[in-house]
């Protein structure tokens, strides 16, 4: 179990090294979405959870500090 946690860890430094801004742009879209996602109310859970909101301020917030690391 450790060795497949070391060997995607690995991958993912080695992927994300070039691409220092892929996270954190990627995190600012998924709160974009949330935004738009406000504006239709039919959607239920989607809209009242701010999943969107909550999942892109997370991935940014990793994404910086992972290209501070690297």
């Amino acid at each position: 179990m450790l060795k497949k946690l070391n060997n995607l860890l690995d991958w993912l430094s080695n992927r994300l090294a070039p691409r220092k801004g892929l996270l954190p742009i990627i995190g600012v879209a998924l709160i974009v979405v949330n935004l738009g996602l406000q504006f239709f109310p039919g959607l239920g859970w989607l809209v009242s959870s701010n999943i969107f909101l909550h999942l892109g301020i997370i991935v940014a917030v990793f994404g910086i500090m992972l290209a501070w690391a690297l």
